[in-house]
């Protein structure tokens, strides 16, 4: 007698794999039709750079073209001071670091320098990098454009930050007269009102302003008013692309030219750098993000903005400037004071992009920050100079200030003590 075979796990088999392949069918029609219609709405070197590489990286200075920056002839060299034991024991003292050097390791840090006064104390390198490796800045790139910003008013070029945008960038105006409403310092304080869409992806301000090839039609083409300038504060990375328009045609060179010929060299940059440029010869700088250099360099633009723009009695930057850029306004001015970051002994503000730290005892503190945990921190009170470089945060970016902020307060209290010592002394 035969033996009957089932055929019913096998048509189940079957089914399953031809429902499979129709759902793989569509997905792969949903993929197409999605890259037909992104190739037939943005410039094709965009989309290809948004699927390439998805996000900001710190290998990203070898992925676009770039401008390069020459060395100073005249380097400025920080002096050496053995104090290692001593910036260790305080950093260790702080709620979040053990050990300060597996602390740095494995929170993914590239450089971490102290500088007090005109001395190296602290100087560290990590995760494969040397002292001689390109370190990227991301925003921190802000707070040099912003200084450029300061030259080119003290030079006269640009004859005042409450200037109108819509006088060196006309087009704007012709588009939506509420662009009239919006000066340079709106630009510098993040307080515009031009709307801002914060995501990575194809259709994401973000991702547009950090990938596409064609960064002046952005911002000529791709700003919209939202509301009222000065009304709030809210971080736009279409800001530095207009202050980067506005360098441009107020003095008739690049951003990188400006930067070699009034702050680079002159304060003896050791090392040449570059700015990213988002395509080939004639490209316009990534203004929020791209320059790209030594740590070291870095701490000099630092040092700098402790020293009120001064190197040997020369002021590179006016220190008006320094002093606007760093200090708090009126509390009444909301804009300038970001209300969700409070901060331990005192409050958080925005000036000129520079972020800062106010304490209750009224003194400040500033910092230049960028994505994946750049940092240059400047305490003019504890005379110090930090600068962190990483491949990712590690920690939150208040966290670092926290770390910083903990820093210069030990010091400033060792100082204090020492002066009231010395003053019983006598």
């Amino acid at each position: 007698m035969t033996k009957e075979v089932s055929t019913e796990p096998r048509s189940k088999w079957r089914l399953a794999r031809r429902s499979a392949l129709r759902l793989f069918g569509c997905a792969l029609l949903v993929v197409v039709a999605g890259l037909v219609w992104a190739f037939s709405v943005y410039p094709a070197t965009y989309v290809v750079r948004v699927l390439r590489y998805r996000g900001p990286d710190v290998s990203d200075y070898l992925k676009f073209p770039e401008r390069p920056l020459s060395k100073s002839n005249d380097p400025f060299q920080f002096g050496r001071r053995n104090d290692e034991s001593r910036i260790q024991s305080i950093m260790q003292r702080h709620s979040r670091i053990n050990d300060l050097d597996p602390f740095l390791e494995e929170t993914g840090t590239q450089a971490f320098l102290v500088i007090i006064g005109d001395d190296i104390v602290y100087e560290r390198y990590m995760n494969g990098y040397t002292r001689d490796s390109i370190v990227t800045s991301f925003s921190t790139a802000k707070s040099v454009l912003s200084a450029l910003i300061g030259i080119a008013v003290h030079e006269g070029q640009i004859h005042s930050i409450s200037d109108p945008i819509t006088k060196y960038i006309p087009e704007l105006a012709a588009r939506d007269s509420r662009f009239a409403q919006i000066t340079i310092e709106h630009l510098l304080s993040m307080s515009s009102g031009i709307k801002y869409h914060e995501v990575d992806f194809l259709h994401g301000d973000n991702a547009r302003i950090y990938f596409d090839p064609d960064l002046r039609n952005v911002a000529l083409q791709e700003t919209f008013v939202e509301y009222e300038p000065g009304v709030r504060f809210e971080y736009n990375n279409f800001h530095p692309l207009l202050l980067g328009l506005i360098l441009e045609r107020s003095t008739d060179q690049s951003v990188t030219s400006l930067l070699q010929q009034k702050i680079w060299t002159p304060m003896g940059a050791e090392y040449d750098g570059s700015w990213s440029l988002d395509s080939e010869a004639g490209g316009l700088e990534k203004l929020e993000s791209g320059l790209n250099a030594r740590a070291v360099d870095f701490a000099r633009f630092g040092w700098l903005f402790l020293h009120k723009g001064a190197r040997n009695d020369q002021h590179v930057i006016p220190s008006a400037w320094v002093e606007a850029s760093t200090q708090p306004r009126d509390k009444r001015i909301k804009e300038y004071y970001p209300e969700s970051y409070k901060f331990d002994g005192g409050h958080v503000y925005y000036k000129h992009m520079w972020w800062g730290l106010q304490r209750d005892s009224g003194e400040s503190d500033f910092a230049a920050m960028g994505n994946l945990g750049q940092y240059i921190f400047v305490s003019p009170r504890s005379d110090l100079v930090v600068v962190r470089n990483g491949i990712r945060h590690g920690v939150g970016d208040f966290t670092w200030l926290g770390i910083f902020h903990h820093l210069a307060n030990s010091l400033s209290g060792e100082s204090e003590a020492a002066e009231s010592e010395e003053a019983d002394n006598k």
